[in-house]
């Protein structure tokens, strides 16, 4: 169990502090790499919606199945739509304006009014702290029941956390002119994901049982298909690139059913 947590937790590691890569990024560039980043969102979204449903779905109903509860396709459902009403509840609380789900270019950003700008650095950070803690508890979660389907996801998250380091990390910087404060913050709300996904594990810990693990599968692949079909392929799209977003989505389904295969 040991080793499976320091996993789980260095994966959720991982995940979170990709925000630094978008910290990166940001200072070394004035113009945003559109296509780049239409084709890593929409292949993050492909992956996490084919492991959505082509691995944690069928694993969540095959754990409550084993668990000897009645009606565990009624469960796995209602787990998955669960999953769904909290990211959902989480991105109507955090204002559009200071929402990390919600995709800015660094030229966007550097347009915006200086005297908004340090505020609207510090309160995506924050919000990427409120955001973060059901994707690490998505990450750290997997990790713990299935370590093979677990690194994609985490990559996926990885990628997808990219562009909301850029969000946190440029106002900092152009309002203070400080790259290295920027990228400190931006480094810091990274850190929400493994300290989210470790206060969730143990919180439920007591609780753990192959009953609490399905549902929380479940609730892990409505969360992913959430942030794919609501933040991703709208944030591809945004950056105007449709077809290189689309063959990104198709690129990471392809890549992750191969992977799947190959294990």
């Amino acid at each position: 169990m040991d080793s499976n947590i320091l996993f789980a937790l260095g994966l959720t590691l991982f995940a979170g502090l990709s925000t630094g890569i978008g910290s990166a990024l940001a200072f070394f560039t004035n113009k945003t790499n559109n296509k780049f980043l239409s084709t890593a969102l929409g292949f993050s979204a492909g992956v996490m919606v084919y492991v959505s449903f082509v691995e944690i779905f069928p694993q969540a109903h095959d754990l409550l199945t084993q668990s000897g509860t009645r009606a565990p396709e009624a469960l796995t459902v209602l787990a998955f739509f669960a999953g769904i009403a909290i990211i959902y509840i989480i991105d109507m609380i955090i204002p559009n304006a200071e929402n990390p789900h919600e995709m800015r270019s660094v030229e966007d950003i550097g347009n915006a009014r200086e005297k908004q700008l340090k505020r609207m650095g510090v309160m995506m950070a924050l919000a990427i702290g409120i955001h973060n803690f059901p994707e690490g508890m998505a990450t750290f979660t997997s990790a713990m029941v299935s370590p093979d389907i677990a690194i994609p996801i985490a990559i996926a998250i990885a990628i997808h956390n990219i562009p909301e380091g850029i969000a946190v990390s440029v106002p900092i910087y152009y309002a203070t002119g400080k790259r290295r404060k920027a990228f400190w913050l931006s480094f810091a709300s990274g850190m929400a994901e493994p300290i989210g996904g470790l206060i969730g594990y143990f919180i439920l810990l007591p609780f753990m049982s192959e009953f609490t693990l399905g549902l929380l599968m479940a609730s892990v692949a409505g969360i992913m298909v959430f942030i794919s079909v609501d933040e991703l392929l709208p944030g591809a799209q945004k950056y105007g690139e449709h077809h290189f977003s689309i063959a990104g989505f198709v690129g990471g389904m392809g890549v992750m059913a191969i992977s799947l295969l190959l294990l």
